[in-house]
């Protein structure tokens, strides 16, 4: 069975002693996790080493980066590189998040160039795609999603796709009023497995864990995830709340 994942993304909030007490109140909840499950915590960079030190004895527990620069040292102040996320114990590292596509411009080919050096550090990116309103109400969302997927991941080897999490951001359901249903979920997850399979084969694509991004919550989060091609959330909001974000981890298959 693929990983069943569920991840919450603080993005730019908490303080440090905030984020502590988050972590602490999310896991003395103690959510039961099988061997397929697993639980991520996308936490500031300033707390990376202090989370990780929180989730240390905890089962399928893990503590991922929120981003990474797209090369691998140098003058680039301010930035953090892969080599420095692996220098202090980081497994996982979601890149390319449409909030990242949207005010840092980040291109594809930038995306392709952070992903080859997560792997290289045998680090696990969560790989963001996802179209805006503008491109689902022109009934384009298919081959915006398709471009994104050729244009940062195929060049990788079947070996190296199977490292790699995707999650998919339906940028027009969050903060728009508009929703997206579990049906309108599941049918991009399918197509962006389809797309996969196309090109690295269905038995590749079937080990692929694909992740849902748009404003999952403890009240959709169970019949998101019971689409046959959603294998969890990446979540925004929801995962600063711990009763929330406990029950998302419940709702997981």
């Amino acid at each position: 069975m693929r990983k069943q994942i569920a991840a919450a993304n603080w993005k730019m909030n908490c303080t440090y002693q905030q984020g502590e007490k988050l972590l602490d109140d999310i896991l003395k909840a103690k959510p039961a996790l099988g061997a397929d499950q697993l639980v991520l915590f996308a936490v500031p960079f300033p707390y990376l080493i202090m989370a990780k030190s929180e989730v240390a004895d905890e089962k399928n527990v893990q503590i991922a980066a929120q981003n990474c620069y797209h090369k691998k040292a140098g003058a680039y102040t301010g930035e953090v590189s892969a080599e420095m996320l692996d220098s202090i114990g980081i497994d996982y590292c979601i890149v390319g998040h449409s909030e990242r596509r949207e005010y840092f411009n980040e291109s594809n080919q930038d995306l392709a160039e952070k992903i080859n050096l997560l792997l290289s550090f045998d680090m696990v990116p969560v790989f963001c795609c996802g179209e805006a309103l503008a491109v689902r109400e022109a009934g384009q969302q298919n081959e915006w999603v398709a471009k994104q997927l050729e244009e940062s991941l195929f060049h990788l080897s079947d070996d190296q796709i199977k490292k790699v999490v995707i999650a998919y951001e339906p940028i027009w359901a969050i903060g728009t009023g508009k929703t997206a249903s579990a049906a309108q979920a599941q049918e991009m997850h399918a197509f962006i497995r389809s797309v996969l399979a196309k090109k690295f084969g269905q038995p590749t694509a079937d080990q692929i864990s694909i992740l849902y991004g748009g404003s999952v919550k403890a009240s959709n989060a169970a019949e998101i995830f019971a689409g046959a091609d959603v294998d969890g959330g990446l979540v925004g909001g929801a995962s600063l709340i711990p009763e929330e974000f406990v029950a998302i981890i419940k709702a997981l298959k």
